[in-house]
């Protein structure tokens, strides 16, 4: 295996205002000053609202509730061969809920991921449970700062004890030096001076010690209590200055203003460490036992102070041994006299001091960069082995020889007398939303598709159920097709959208061609050529489409229909002019923005090039599929269909997310269709790639098919899988796998040995 080579940290970054963005730089600027030569970079968050001038070790950053550059992000580190991703977990810092949005950018990634958990939940709630688990199935290795969260992540969440390292909150490496210099230099000459730092916010018990300073002064006369920091700018933004205000007015209460000083800053390490250096004691008087890790505890640890604490989780494992003093939650008078006590026992500081500094000598940040680079190269070689191991034992990919089996069971249940039920809630019909025409128009289409040589064709009955369907759905009064229906069997319409009726149409063609039955043939024949006309008034490309697709069957069944051939023309004509007035050579597309079924346009052109011998419907076809192929694509070689977020936008990358079935159903057609026309086997992989999105190859790794009974999930979400399983998922799934199968079947025979023949007499 090569040597580690390139790292990316994943968190917030400075200049933002946080202990995960100082964690982060500090982290990334450690592993780059190591002895290895690695290079490095930082994916930053953006939290919403703001914007940073970010240094240039930040190679991308992410606005936070933008789901889309999550993905985008996750394309930018596959296509820069990162060896190893970390990233820096916190709840709050990403986008969804829980934090969901961050799965977007794992999924695709190719390489290992070691994350930094900064907080584990003992009681998570549903969601946060179910972020982390994702996050640490997605990661390689896992690092805690202590080792209450080992026992966390393995007791609460089952996480394998080998998957999990514990690694100490870095410190910057300085020297053990007195108080006296820099309390002359920053204006505290002469006092005894307690301090605080970080972001200000409710939880971090500063009013307790405020509170626990009367008690101080009684016996440390010249004590001050020194609170340096911002307010968080989270809280700032949502609820002002109000809790600085209530500490600023508790101190005027208690009379005790020249004892306590507050430092409205976010400071820089250099300055941050003159101001720990100046202070007698730390003190950390958080509220909540659930604090993973503080590092503001351990930068003042790491310079040797003596440190009051009460016993969250981090101070409690650190402040052993004597290098510190645990009180209990909310207890002010405790506070106050160990305060107390330290501040008028000189030796017992000190020497707490000596013993602090003494055993924080392995937390720098230079022996932390050891062991993070450590785990890197453990998980690239358990990343190495998983992957083979996968390719030895797993599931064989579906551009093999052996697609997944034809399995109906849950497109049956979704069906009753009527037709094909619209939706689902999960794997049961939903009754309340009834019926449509593009549903069962559908799976007529797949009625024809399964009388293919190879496949069990459906129950006739059932065919015969959604050609009545379609018959009962044209309305001779307006020559259109209504689409929705009741369950009542009522319809609400009395005309359906253009696009519902070119989908028929296709539908009505596949059958006067593929039907078992002669006579359903010349049904479907009849009705093709009385809804046909009104097709020629329709302005949406799509319904052009269909309705060519459908074309390409019908003129098989009915040769001598002239005026058929006339539309057929006519609509691949000006398919031809909307490619040739808003193509461009970077925007290679028959419309300003992509949107469904987009792969259906060029199939439609290529089948219709095919069949008329017109090389230019052809090749506009392929030019127009490779080009949408290109946006659905991932550097990781995945197929990502264009999501639903991104319907309207005009010229822009598709969105990622929500990815529905119907699109890679059409892909797989449209690669196959372009295969069949020009040979070109990129095509059937292409095909493939588009199938196996359904088994799991997809952004979230997510399989969407249940293969024991052919039901398939509605689609993505950025963090899951939607589970109801509706009448278009499942039979969008049974297309396009009946469409594999068919690939599979041609590539056995062609593999297959010529007939040796006798030699003549």
């Amino acid at each position: 295996m090569t040597p580690l080579r390139r790292i990316v940290v994943i968190g917030n970054s400075l200049p933002r205002r946080c202990g995960i963005a100082t964690f982060t730089t500090d982290l990334q600027q450690a592993i780059s000053s190591s002895d290895r030569g690695l290079e490095t970079c930082i994916v930053a968050m953006t939290d919403r609202g703001q914007a940073y001038d970010y240094p240039a070790s930040v190679a991308f950053h992410i606005r936070d509730d933008n789901i889309e550059e999550y993905v985008r992000a996750a394309d930018f580190l596959n296509a820069g061969r990162f060896d190893t991703v970390c990233l820096q977990h916190e709840f709050g810092i990403f986008g969804g809920e829980a934090g969901a949005h961050i799965l977007a950018l794992l999924a695709p990634l190719r390489m290992p991921v070691v994350t930094t958990f900064h907080t584990v939940l003992a009681d998570p709630a549903g969601k946060q449970r179910t972020v982390m688990e994702r996050i640490v199935d997605a990661s390689s290795k896992v690092i805690v700062m202590a080792h209450k969260g080992r026992e966390l992540l393995r007791d609460v969440y089952q996480v394998p004890d080998d998957k999990i390292e514990v690694i100490a909150h870095g410190i910057p490496n300085v020297a053990l030096v007195g108080p006296d210099a820099a309390k002359a230099m920053l204006g505290f000459a002469g006092k005894s001076v307690i301090l605080t730092f970080g972001l200000l916010s409710p939880g971090k018990g500063i009013e307790v010690m405020i509170d626990a300073m009367p008690s101080v002064l009684t016996r440390c006369a010249d004590a001050v209590y020194v609170v340096l920091g911002a307010t968080h700018p989270n809280l700032v933004r949502d609820h002002g200055e109000a809790y600085r205000d209530s500490l600023v007015a508790r101190v005027r209460e208690l009379g005790i203003d020249n004892h306590v000083v507050f430092l409205d800053r976010f400071v820089d390490l250099a300055t941050l460490l003159e101001f720990i250096s100046m202070c007698d004691v730390y003190v950390t008087p958080y509220l909540n036992e659930s604090q993973m890790t503080s590092g503001t505890l351990a930068y003042s640890f790491g310079l040797g102070k003596p440190v009051v604490s009460t016993p969250y989780w981090h101070a409690r494992e650190l402040l052993t041994d004597g290098c510190g003093v645990l009180v209990p939650f909310g207890d002010a008078a405790a506070i106050g006299r160990e305060i107390a006590k330290l501040l008028t026992d000189h030796p017992r500081r000190h020497a707490m001091s000596r013993r602090a500094y003494a055993a924080s000598r392995m937390m720098t940040w230079e022996r932390t960069a050891e062991r993070y680079i450590s785990v890197f190269e453990n998980a690239r070689q358990g990343h190495r082995l998983k992957v083979l191991a996968r390719a030895d034992k797993g599931p064989p990919e579906p551009r093999g020889s052996e697609p997944p089996d034809m399995q109906i069971a849950h497109f049956l249940a979704m069906c009753d007398d009527t037709g094909l039920f619209q939706h689902a809630v999960h794997s049961v019909p939903d009754r309340s939303h009834g019926y449509c025409v593009d549903d069962n128009a559908r799976a007529l289409l797949l009625a024809c598709a399964l009388n293919d040589p190879g496949e069990q064709p459906l129950p006739e009955i059932l065919t015969t159920r959604f050609a009545a369907f379609v018959q009962h759905a044209w309305n001779p009064d307006t020559r259109q097709f209504r689409n929705f229906m009741g369950y009542d069997r009522v319809w609400l319409e009395d005309r359906g959208s253009e696009d519902s009726h070119g989908r028929t149409l296709w539908a009505l063609g596949e059958s006067a061609r593929r039907d078992t039955s002669p006579s359903r043939r010349r049904w479907a024949t009849d009705l093709f050529a009385q809804a046909l006309t009104t097709a020629e008034s329709f302005r949406s490309p799509r319904a052009w489409a269909f309705t060519l697709l459908g074309l390409d069957a019908y003129c098989t069944a009915a040769p001598d229909d002239l005026h058929a051939m006339t539309v057929r023309h006519s609509l691949a004509g000006r398919l031809m002019s909307c490619l040739a007035s808003v193509e461009t050579p970077s925007w290679g597309w028959f419309e300003e923005g992509l949107a469904y079924d987009n792969a259906r346009l060029p199939q439609a052109l290529m089948l219709t090039g095919v069949a008329t011998q017109t090389s230019v419907y052809l090749d506009a076809g392929l030019r127009s599929l490779r080009w949408l192929m290109t946006q659905q694509t991932t550097t990781a070689g995945h197929f990502r269909p264009v999501g639903t977020a991104g319907f309207g936008d005009r010229r822009q990358r598709p969105r990622a997310f929500d990815q529905q079935p119907v699109e890679a159903t059409a892909t797989i057609a449209a690669c196959l269709a372009a295969w069949r026309a020009d040979g070109d086997s990129d095509w059937k992989s292409m095909a493939t790639r588009a199938f196996a999105w359904f088994l799991g190859s997809n952004d979230l790794s997510v399989a969407l098919v249940d293969p024991d009974t052919g039901s398939c999930r509605d689609g993505l979400h950025p963090d899951r899988a939607n589970e109801n399983r509706g009448g278009e998922s499942v039979v969008c799934y049974l297309l396009g796998l009946a469409e594999i199968r068919q690939l599979a079947r041609v590539n056995i025979s062609r593999a297959m040995p010529a007939p040796v023949r006798a030699a003549s007499a």
